[in-house]
């Protein structure tokens, strides 16, 4: 598994999701000052609701941004002495039931999922109930989950 070309597809898909922010931004903030949109009482309240949409879009931008940047940061080395589960490491788990899960071990974007190397790879930020879970462990671990009084167990069975 080639984690440097996993992690420039991450950053092409952060950079697809900014501009996307970046976009509706635009488009939110251009109705939200069209003069087609002044409100002719006070009832007519279109432009103020896309105010407030321009302001969430624009804060959306900001935290796209800052998760751009943060992969961008993020070094793609691996250790080749007994390494342990740190921010980018591309991590396989396996479930009781014998099924293979990989998660990206990243500083932000946690949920992304993309498909790499035919994988579903889903990144996991360290403040996650998992990434809590992995966090400095090694491959032969085994660790536990609690979600929503569920718990799910998995072995760490690869570190890249």
């Amino acid at each position: 598994m080639n984690k440097k070309l996993l992690h420039e597809q991450l950053i092409r898909l952060l950079e697809e999701a900014y501009q996307g922010a970046v976009d509706a931004a635009s488009r939110a903030y251009d109705t939200a000052t069209n003069d087609e949109n002044i409100a002719e009482n006070k009832y007519d309240t279109l432009a103020l609701e896309a105010s407030y949409l321009a302001q969430g879009q624009s804060l959306r931008a900001e935290e796209c941004a800052a998760d751009l940047c943060a992969f961008k940061k993020l070094s793609s080395s691996t250790d080749t002495v007994k390494p342990c589960v740190r921010l980018g490491s591309l991590v396989v788990l396996l479930d009781m039931q014998d099924n293979e899960k990989y998660i990206f071990f990243g500083p932000a974007a946690g949920g992304l999922k993309l498909t790499f190397a035919e994988k579903e790879i889903v990144v996991v930020t360290p403040g996650s109930p998992l990434g809590c879970a992995v966090m400095n462990r090694e491959a032969g671990d085994e660790v536990s989950v609690s979600i929503a009084d569920k718990v799910s167990s998995y072995e760490i069975i690869r570190i890249y």
